[in-house]
């Protein structure tokens, strides 16, 4: 099954090892990745000001991944590397604006 992307929920999909696999900022998964990488607000404007690392963005990501269980987090790291930073700027954009905007 290929994951799709609901952009009226702020999803976006990313390939990890040829599988699409779906990003959903969940009210739970922003949580999650907030314990682990400090204020969202801070998180967004590093990535603003260019400074947002490459485990930051990959832990972002995890958690917003519909299926952690299918993906481990060097996976997903790897996942970075191979697709090139310009190639995950796409999701990346999707998740931070649903986090700055929220839902209509």
């Amino acid at each position: 099954m290929t994951a799709r992307a609901n952009p009226l929920r702020g999803e976006a999909c990313l390939e990890i090892s040829g599988t699409k696999h779906l990003l959903r900022p969940s009210f739970s998964a922003l949580v999650c990745a907030e314990e682990e990488l400090g204020s969202l607000f801070a998180l967004v404007e590093r990535a603003g000001n260019g400074e947002l690392r490459l485990a930051e963005m990959a832990t972002l990501f995890w958690h917003c991944l519909e299926r952690q269980e299918a993906v481990s987090r060097e996976q997903m790291g790897e996942a970075i590397l191979t697709l090139g930073l310009a190639n995950c700027t796409v999701p990346l954009k999707v998740i931070l604006g649903e986090i700055l905007r929220g839902r209509t």
